[in-house]
């Protein structure tokens, strides 16, 4: 461990405890005695009040006037927060311009030496953004902050496919990013149900003067799994469903919202399903079947047939064109 943690780590020893000796602190964090005293000094020319007592009863400790204690962070914790940080701005995250006030903070209280390992620490590792819709980031800010007051919508939603946009009255429950899109899941006063809207398909939003109560205990996950288990074809026996693949085909299929409800296994060259036979039957070879080589169905012998039947017509089809 650096320097500087095993410092911060002294310190927030020291406060979490009432009295500790220098020994039960070298053993811990597995450095010397020697070395704990050396940071103690540190610490105490750095301000913060660290009082010994000596006796049988000994040991270090903070004292309680001291409330106001810096915010300090570890090299790994100060790793993590740059990392997830650009993995908000890949996704258009739309705080990014407070997240980037708020590292600016920790940044400026941190001396040379800290700023030079932080760099160090996060100079290997990249997020690429995807472009998105120039609108998203304030769209995204007015629906959270409708969610936040529970104040109903009115928004034009254009559905896939359509030249126009549509008014409709929404009570938006809350959003969720899936597959490197912004959903927002809403009561719909027109459908008299909850739906999902495509947040980039939102056209423009106006606040009512009408307030909402968000079902007690409400969770997009939960409601996404529900909408999976209600778009099975029917209820009864479940089928084992094994692909074999490419890791970032079978990543595709098991990350994919309706699929991986069903998932029950998977390792780096397969993955395993428990489906219903209608809903195999109507969903599953059309769209395995966009994979091409990239993976290949183990079982059900019905499941291949009927991905073979599909490549064959497609292969006719083309065939045709060639005489």
């Amino acid at each position: 461990m650096a320097k500087w943690d095993n410092m911060l780590a002294i310190l927030w020893m020291l406060k979490s405890r009432k009295k500790l000796t220098a020994a039960q602190i070298a053993d811990q964090l597995e450095i010397s005695v020697r070395t704990v005293y050396r940071y103690i000094d540190a610490l105490s020319v750095s301000g913060v009040p660290i009082v010994a007592d000596s006796g049988h009863d000994g040991g270090f400790y903070i004292l309680e006037t001291f409330k106001e204690t810096p915010l300090f962070f570890r090299s790994v914790e100060l790793k993590a927060i740059v990392d997830a940080s650009k993995f908000a701005k890949g996704v258009g995250y739309p705080y990014t311009d407070e997240l980037e006030q708020a590292l600016e903070k920790i940044e400026h209280s941190l001396n040379e030496e800290q700023m030079l390992d932080l760099q160090r620490l996060t100079s290997g590792f990249s997020v690429i953004s995807s472009a998105s819709h120039p609108g998203i980031v304030p769209m995204l800010r007015q629906l959270e902050q409708a969610i936040l007051d529970g104040q109903t919508l009115l928004i034009a939603y254009r559905k896939e496919n359509s030249d126009s946009a549509k008014d409709r009255s929404i009570d938006p429950y809350g959003l969720t990013l899936r597959r490197n899109e912004w959903y927002l899941i809403a009561f719909c006063h027109q459908s008299s149900e909850i739906r999902t809207f495509r947040v980039d398909r939102i056209e423009s939003v106006f606040r009512t003067e009408a307030f909402f109560t968000t079902p007690e205990n409400f969770s997009t996950e939960d409601y996404f799994r529900e909408q999976s288990h209600k778009e099975r074809e029917a209820e009864g026996p479940m089928v084992l469903i094994r692909i074999e693949g490419d890791t970032r085909s079978l990543d595709a299929i098991c990350s994919h919202w309706h699929m991986h409800h069903y998932l029950t296994e998977r390792t780096d060259a397969e993955a395993r399903f428990l489906i219903d036979t209608p809903t195999i039957d109507k969903y599953l070879p059309r769209y395995l079947l966009t994979f091409g080589t990239s993976i290949r169905v183990l079982e059900p012998i019905a499941l291949k047939n009927q991905i073979k039947a599909m490549a064959c017509q497609i292969a006719e089809l083309y065939a045709e064109d060639e005489n």
